[in-house]
């Protein structure tokens, strides 16, 4: 089959083994989140298996046409491959494996509170109201009023707030806040009061006393059900809908193939992150994303794939590369501030992308590089000239001595000062 031909290909079998080989790195120095005290431990939401099954799925399956990347048909092609996944990760490890999240946190702050009402959306964003395109207009959810979800995940910060829901105006009239503040945990009150909103609260309560708008002027959590979820935060009716038809029970009840021909993602979105059977969907939705809109992106001359090739045959020098893709993945553009802002992160995220290549390459980055055409001269009288282009040679590039990217040497090697520089000098 075409999934077959795909996982039996070399390149994904290097690319496979490659992964497995880094498998106990991945776990145990990548997939980390930060707790509450402080300390980098592993992730109890994100681990390799379920990563490396979305890797296997969306290789070989697909969606709509279109595949996750993984290198070229040539001698150490996979390494392309692994350079796509090192790029996914990093901004993966900054959107939600730092913070071991699969739904969306409430951190959006209104005058030092944090409304329940985050659920429709952060920032002045209504979630419900990303509407697809209008060639696309068919595939997205219809927002439902009487849906009622509540996260399976939140912060865990003394005093965070505690998991995101929705719910009909039957249910809530209104919303209130989080007080992030309250001290929950009195057992000397009458009656006596525990920190029971979640596992694990220090501090904090939701209080409905009175109405509180979130940025966008909401005091209800009506059809507010689609904040962002997975690895890399899939959300907005459009991107749900998106899955389901592709994905989901859309799919199969349209008569097309369907990966999960069991799972409506627009009745239910939570299923990416509370679903026990198929733990691989809150990477196979980042990954969704990925293929959607960073792998094909091409704007205004930059296109991701042809940088990510020259950014492995150069040597995998610079930052220019990772800044752009987060510029993607975080503003939507390859060179922010663009009509969304700075870019969030870009030291995080370009650190985590020297990580995920530490880890994959060993600390020795593999020297991939394709032949060029050079004119050689000599004084013997066979010696090339204009008019004998034909007598050109290939050549191979010459190739740097390897340096691991988190070395000192690296990190001279890698900075924008030194390549520029050496860009300069060639």
């Amino acid at each position: 089959s075409e999934a077959g031909l795909v996982l039996n290909s070399d390149t994904f079998v290097n690319l496979a083994q490659a992964l497995d080989d880094s498998k106990g790195d991945i776990d145990s120095k990548l997939f980390l989140y930060l707790t509450p005290d402080y300390q980098w431990i592993p992730s109890s939401v994100y681990r390799y298996d379920d990563f490396f099954e979305s890797v296997r799925i969306m290789a070989s399956e697909g969606v709509a046409g279109k595949r996750l990347y993984i290198g070229e048909d040539v001698e150490d092609g996979h390494i392309f491959g692994l350079v796509n996944m090192a790029a996914f990760l990093a901004q993966s490890m900054k959107e939600t494996i730092q913070y071991d999240a699969c739904d969306e946190n409430s951190w959006d702050l209104i005058g030092g509170k944090y409304p329940l009402s985050n659920a429709c959306g952060q920032l002045g964003q209504s979630y419900q109201d990303y509407h697809c395109s209008d060639e696309e207009k068919h595939m997205e959810c219809p927002v439902d009023p009487n849906m009622s979800i509540t996260a399976v995940t939140h912060a865990k910060w003394y005093g965070a707030p505690g998991p995101l829901f929705c719910g009909p105006k039957t249910e809530y009239s209104f919303t209130g806040i989080w007080d992030h503040l309250y001290e929950c945990n009195r057992p000397w009150a009458n009656p006596p009061e525990t920190c029971s909103v979640y596992e694990g609260q220090k501090a904090g309560k939701y209080d409905n006393s009175a109405p509180y708008a979130n940025n966008a002027g909401r005091t209800d959590v009506e059809g507010c059900c689609w904040w962002g979820r997975g690895v890399i935060q899939t959300s907005g009716v459009c991107n749900f809908g998106k899955l389901n038809y592709y994905l989901g029970a859309r799919a199969a009840a349209d008569g097309r193939d369907s990966r999960y021909p069991t799972i409506d993602f627009c009745k239910d979105p939570e299923v990416i992150c509370s679903s026990a059977e198929y733990k691989e969907l809150k990477w196979i939705a980042g990954l969704f994303y990925w293929m959607e809109s960073v792998q094909t992106y091409n704007v205004d001359g930059w296109d991701y794939l042809t940088e990510l090739r020259s950014f492995v045959e150069g040597g995998m020098t610079g930052t220019s590369f990772i800044d752009a893709v987060s510029g993607i993945v975080n503003r939507g553009c390859h060179n922010p501030p663009c009509g969304t802002g700075e870019l969030d992160g870009r030291m995080e995220r370009s650190d985590n992308f020297n990580k995920v290549l530490d880890a994959f390459f060993g600390g020795v980055i593999p020297q991939v590089t394709a032949p060029i055409t050079v004119t050689e001269t000599s004084d013997t009288s066979d010696s090339l000239t204009e008019s004998n282009p034909s007598s050109a040679v290939s050549t191979p590039i010459p190739t740097r001595q390897p340096v691991s990217p988190s070395s000192e040497a690296g990190l001279v090697l890698n900075s924008d000062t030194f390549v520029n520089l050496a860009q300069a000098l060639d």
